[in-house]
């Protein structure tokens, strides 16, 4: 079960890594945003795009090192549960219009939960 979780959101940080890499417009379009500068799409390939897709590869090589195994889990939950706590601390400053901040929020929490309860077991 613990390998399916690491797997699980390896998928997720791949997809999304892959996506910020291809279509940087796609990423911020989902939260209203039409059109980026260049030095944004630069940003979005980064931080989603280059991210993304070194903690897919982080998520399965850890499945296969077991001194990574807990680590990694520990590492990547705690920052998926940190994004849901800064978007967390934007509701609480201005209102979001929009759903997909909320969406990520839950989702953000469900996979950062589970890779801790991989690292607790």
């Amino acid at each position: 079960m613990n390998d399916l979780i690491m797997y699980v959101n390896a998928a997720g940080f791949l997809v999304m890594g892959l996506s910020g890499l291809a279509k940087p417009g796609q990423i911020p379009s989902l939260f209203g945003v039409a059109e980026l500068p260049i030095d944004m799409r630069n940003e979005v390939r980064a931080v989603y795009g280059g991210f993304g897709v070194a903690m897919a590869i982080l998520l399965v090589l850890a499945t296969r090192n077991e001194a990574l195994y807990g680590v990694v889990a520990l590492t990547v939950g705690v920052a998926l549960l940190g994004m849901a706590g800064g978007r967390i601390v934007s509701l609480a400053i201005e209102r979001c219009p929009g759903k997909m901040p909320y969406v990520s929020i839950v989702g953000e929490c469900i996979f950062g939960g589970a890779l801790l309860s991989v690292y607790l077991q």
